[in-house]
């Protein structure tokens, strides 16, 4: 079973291809490896029904040799993505009972291209969080442990923690994720992974659980940067559903894996430089640059003065979109009800059983800036600071193809450790948040590893719909860094 999951994407899809392997063979290893990793709480629901059928179907297709471009390949599915009649649950006891009558688009195509669905992975609820702590099913715990051989359970990051850490503790071949402020590469970092947030617009909405509509967007988590681009691809398309799905062809992410940067300009921005980064995170920042360096790209200093700007405008927008969004959770169409003697009542007791602190926290948040007298200083501030950001991406990207920046400040710390403290959590997103609020296309790629044997990564962002780019300068230093450490806490 062992050499069955060691099969990342692009090896696994050769073998079904050559027959040297069946999706049913190779789908039954990954629900074994599942249920002997209970413990890191990846998964709030298994499929294995669902997948042994559609499993079955992929053999048959195979047989035949009208293979699909996953055709096979067992996934994990973030649990903000509806599944037809499959619970989804967005992390949250409010949307308990719920099993959507339709289907996301993104998992839409994914069947459409062959893969098999494993089960719904756990997450921060509804999207809301950076150690996937905030979940109503628990904490998800990294496959990773210190080296000093302490027995603190490490977080896997979040909002996408649970696809992170069933990728690195090899239970699922790869994942989707969601990315609103960092949710795909800070977990993807910090379980040394390769997270990939595409351009906004690139992949549907329709079907995803909403957060804050204007930031977030859909993207794959994987072993390494081939199976990222081979993932989105089959992810990526215009959806007539969703009015912010971009129009446009979706390229062949896998064909821009050159392995050749020469030529390629990799801005460097001096404002990622924060008082009291670790030194391990500059280092490895510095041993990017060199890597690029050595690899035949030219390195060129920019500035993107507004950055220190975008953490605070994040956590104002981002709420007062998820005010907004949450406010259809009512009890009175789906998911948990608590009666009362009048509506009022029962919508007051539904919200208040049903969401978490850190979701309260945030509609409370986004409905302070949002009310009267406080729109024109909050909000319209903080979008009129979003436009600046973007100019300063704007203007960097004239002069350089990609920006290599860190991906999270810190290495993977303990479950529990920051729990009290949510601006301390809120800080993880200071490197991922501004091509968020910009919608820029940025990938995280595992690196070094921190002092304490933890993955550490690096992140490069690219221009609007310039993922061949950001892939190909990823490809590189992914080959540069030859980063092959394994989790011990998982399979």
């Amino acid at each position: 079973m062992s050499d069955l999951l060691s099969l990342d994407l692009a090896a696994a899809r050769d073998a079904l291809a050559k027959r040297e392997v069946s999706s049913t063979e190779l789908t039954d290893a990954y629900l074994q490896a599942m249920e002997a990793s209970e413990h890191l709480n990846c998964y709030v629901t298994t499929t294995a029904d669902k997948a042994r059928e559609m499993a079955g179907a992929a053999d048959a297709r195979l047989a035949t040799g009208d293979a699909l471009p996953l055709d096979g390949i067992p996934l994990g599915i973030k649990d903000l993505f509806c599944t037809q009649g499959v619970p989804t649950t967005a992390g949250s006891h409010i949307l308990d009972g719920f099993r959507p009558e339709y289907e996301s688009t993104v998992t839409s195509n994914l069947w459409r291209d062959g893969a098999v669905m494993l089960g719904k992975l756990n997450m921060d609820e509804f999207a809301m969080g950076s150690a996937n702590v905030t979940s109503y099913y628990g904490p998800v715990e990294s496959p990773w442990k210190r080296q000093d051989g302490g027995n603190s359970r490490l977080v896997p990051g979040g909002s996408s923690g649970g696809s992170a850490s069933a990728v690195a503790a090899r239970l699922a071949v790869a994942a989707t994720g969601t990315d609103t402020g960092g949710s795909i590469r800070q977990p993807g970092s910090f379980c040394g992974i390769v997270g990939m947030k595409p351009t906004y617009g690139r992949c549907s909405r329709w079907g995803v659980v909403a957060f804050a509509s204007s930031l977030d967007q859909a993207g794959p988590l994987a072993r390494n940067v081939r199976d990222a681009a081979i993932m989105l691809k089959s992810m990526a398309g215009h959806d007539p559903k969703d009015s912010t799905s971009a129009n446009l062809a979706v390229p062949d992410f896998e064909a821009a894996l050159t392995g050749d940067v020469r030529g390629m300009r990799i801005g460097v921005p001096k404002e990622y430089r924060i008082d009291g980064m670790p030194s391990e995170i500059e280092t490895l920042w510095s041993n990017g640059i060199e890597m690029m360096r050595d690899a035949g790209a030219e390195i060129v200093d920019i500035s993107l003065p507004h950055t220190k700007y975008a953490l605070p405008t994040y956590y104002i927008i981002a709420p007062a979109e998820a005010s907004s969004n949450l406010a259809r959770y009512d009890g009175v169409r789906y998911g948990l009800r608590v009666e009362g003697d009048t509506l009022d009542e029962m919508y007051a007791k539904t919200r208040g059983e049903g969401f978490g602190p850190e979701v309260k926290r945030r509609i409370m948040i986004g409905t302070y800036v949002l009310s009267a007298g406080y729109y024109d200083a909050y909000y319209l501030k903080a979008q009129r600071v979003r436009a600046l950001i973007k100019r300063d991406f704007d203007q960097a990207f004239e002069s350089v193809d990609t920006i290599l920046t860190p991906t999270a400040p810190s290495e993977a710390f303990a479950i529990g450790e920051n729990d009290d403290d949510p601006i301390k959590m809120y800080l993880n997103d200071v490197f991922t948040v501004p091509s968020s609020l910009t919608g820029l296309p940025a990938i995280s790629v595992p690196v070094g590893l921190s002092n304490n044997g933890l993955p550490l990564g690096l992140q490069l962002i690219g221009k609007l719909f310039d993922e061949e780019s950001v892939f190909r300068a990823a490809g590189a230093l992914e080959a540069a860094a030859s980063f092959t450490a394994r989790p011990t806490g998982g399979q």
